[in-house]
């Protein structure tokens, strides 16, 4: 008699990048992802949905990094705080904190190639063999479908199991934890570039620090969960 295996429990993952362009005149770049337990969205997008209507925003409101302002800047707390205490979210960043440095001509690859690479040093540590996955990435120009399956398969060879069951391409303005990392990965990108020209994002930047125990612009400890980031230096 054949066992029937057990179907594992899927975690949804919300990647997205700031400052990708090799020459946008941006000094930092930063890659980020959202992971949530599937069986938990529900409850997490429901919860995101009420604070946008305690705060009176339409439920059509896009969650931005560029969009805090002191008008706005309660909900982003709130929705920062909710971060930090739902046990079902958990984040990963990765910064590239001068891409003047980046010398592509001496690994023999171009920009978009080590593009790929560094989404994957992100997205790796999020998969393991006890869980399926399924990837939402925001969609861009350099994004196509062969390098998204390639992709799916470098990161079911990390986790030695074919755990990647979907990876696919999203707009951010339609799904709300996309939109969480947008706001997560912005408040990493704005201390990248030592920026304080906005109180309310600096209060956000301050929150999140304060949360966190350990700056924004330092890798966390290896062993760190909610807020696991690294920072990447050229070698």
């Amino acid at each position: 008699m054949r066992t029937q295996k057990t179907q594992k429990p899927v975690i949804n993952v919300y990647g997205d990048e700031s400052c990708y362009l090799e020459k946008d005149k941006q000094q930092a770049m930063v890659f980020g992802a959202i992971a949530c337990n599937q069986e938990d969205l529900p409850i997490v997008l429901k919860k995101i949905r009420f604070l946008k209507k305690k705060h009176h925003l339409k439920q059509n409101f896009e969650i931005k990094w560029t969009k805090v302002s002191a008008s706005k800047i309660s909900f982003y707390q709130d929705l920062i705080h909710y971060f930090f205490a739902e046990p079902a979210l958990h984040f990963r960043g990765l910064i590239i904190p001068d891409k003047k440095k980046l010398n592509h001509q001496a690994y023999s690859q171009t920009h978009d190639q080590w593009y790929y690479k560094m989404y994957f040093e992100t997205l790796k540590v999020l998969v393991d063999r006890q869980h399926d996955y399924h990837f939402f990435l925001d969609v861009k120009d350099t994004l196509g479908g062969q390098k998204l399956q390639k992709m799916r398969l470098v990161l079911s060879q990390a986790s030695k199991t074919n755990s990647v069951k979907k990876i696919q391409l999203v707009r951010s303005n339609e799904v709300l934890l996309l939109q969480l990392a947008d706001l997560l990965i912005g408040a990493l990108s704005y201390q990248a570039r030592n920026l304080h020209s906005s109180e309310a994002k600096n209060s956000l930047v301050d929150l999140i620090t304060g949360n966190l125990g350990f700056p924004l612009n330092l890798s966390s400890p290896k062993k760190e969960k909610k807020f696991n980031c690294l920072v990447w230096e050229a070698s």
